[in-house]
């Protein structure tokens, strides 16, 4: 029975992918062997020495330790792309509100008094001030073209407008997902110097941290539109307003509000919003639920931000898994205590990403625990499960 602590509320969708007469899942549970969250901050949260896996139910592991965790051997699954669609919606639902001009207007609207004809004639008067332009034919520019990046592109192109977009880290499959009508920009500067709209689509690393900042909007698209449903960080918020004092931003869209943002007229800022409709969360659920179901019962490893790709068919009922630094002769060490066993190796993959690495191995008959101790007890090893 594998136990499952849940630190936020997490879609039941998801929570029905773990068959109950194999799992336990509650929010306080002792000794869990998965933990489950959105939002919950883990930075200061004591690490149960149980604890194999961590599934975050969303795009983003900055609230986890996961520098931590990959010291401990434990894996941090997420949920890449789950909730794409719902970020592109409220991209566009950003782009319109900009150009039409839609979030003044209802408060000059709201504010009117007076008899029906009496409103008639004060909207007549006043919506002048409110006329907004089209968004065919106006350039679009995405930094980050990963699940949501690519799907933003994509639906703006089906608006008619011209698109740009930056990645120099673009996966295969976001790639050949892009429409060819995107054009490739070289760099972020060009993509803030050519685009009248520019959008965010990046996880924020240290590399990413205010990559839009005061020096690269300098020379940004004078009138410049920016949108951030990415991460609070990844724009430099003090930067944009004063860009927007200066005339070079005419309007920034954000899902992070800040005391200073909140207090800028030309500024719209949404209550993180981005992944918060109903689909996107169950989506989430069932997709990091399956994956920390898989890693529990298989060793498999798919959308760990920590942890290599990892998949191998069984070959037989028994299998270890072996998570270790990435170190020279451990592949020889671990085969070495399996033979010394006298057990046959129906199977084994080896595979690596940064500092660490995890091998999988079928043999033909139980795996006792004098073998897995002796693997533990290798200097680089991690942790040691038999599945």
């Amino acid at each position: 029975m594998f136990k499952i602590l849940t630190l936020n509320n997490i879609s039941i969708v998801g929570l029905e992918r773990l068959p109950r007469e194999h799992y336990e899942v509650a929010s306080e549970i002792q000794h869990p062997d998965a933990v489950l969250l959105r939002s919950f901050k883990m930075h200061d949260w004591p690490i149960p020495a149980s604890l194999k896996a961590i599934g975050r139910a969303g795009a983003g592991v900055n609230n986890i330790p996961v520098d931590k965790m990959s010291a401990k051997g434990i894996p941090v699954f997420n949920a890449p792309g789950a909730n794409a669609n719902a970020v592109k919606e409220l991209v566009l639902a950003g782009l319109l509100l900009t150009a039409r001009n839609i979030l003044p207007s209802w408060a000059y609207t709201r504010q009117l008094q007076g008899t029906d004809e009496e409103l008639a004639k004060q909207v007549e008067a006043g919506k002048k001030q409110f006329v907004g332009y089209e968004l065919a034919k106006r350039r679009l520019g995405v930094i980050g073209l990963g699940a949501i990046g690519v799907k933003v592109a994509n639906a703006a192109l089906a608006l008619g407008m011209d698109v740009i977009g930056y990645d120099p880290e673009i996966t295969v499959k976001n790639a050949l997902q892009l429409s060819p009508q995107v054009k490739q920009a070289l760099n972020i500067q060009e993509i803030l110097t050519n685009a009248e709209f520019v959008t965010v689509h990046v996880p924020l690393v240290e590399k990413t941290r205010h990559i839009i900042n005061a020096e690269r909007l300098k020379s940004s698209y004078k009138g410049l539109k920016l949108f951030n449903f990415s991460r609070e960080g990844v724009v430099d918020d003090e930067a944009v307003c004063a860009a927007i004092e200066e005339g070079q931003v005419s309007n920034y869209v954000c899902d992070f509000p800040t005391n200073q943002l909140l207090a800028h007229e030309r500024v719209v800022t949404l209550p993180h919003l981005g992944a918060s409709t109903k689909e996107a969360e169950e989506n989430c659920a069932v997709m990091v639920a399956d994956q920390i179901r898989d890693y529990l019962e298989h060793g498999t490893i798919h959308n760990a931000v920590n942890f290599p790709e990892v998949e191998m068919p069984r070959e037989s009922e028994y299998r270890l898994l072996v998570v270790n630094s990435n170190v020279p002769h451990m592949i020889e060490r671990i085969s070495s205590a399996i033979a010394k066993a006298n057990l046959n190796i129906n199977n084994m993959l080896n595979k690596s990403r940064s500092g660490v690495a995890c091998t999988l191995v079928d043999v033909d008959c139980s795996i006792t625990e004098p073998v897995v101790q002796e693997i533990k007890d290798i200097e680089g090893v991690l942790t040691v499960r038999t599945l």
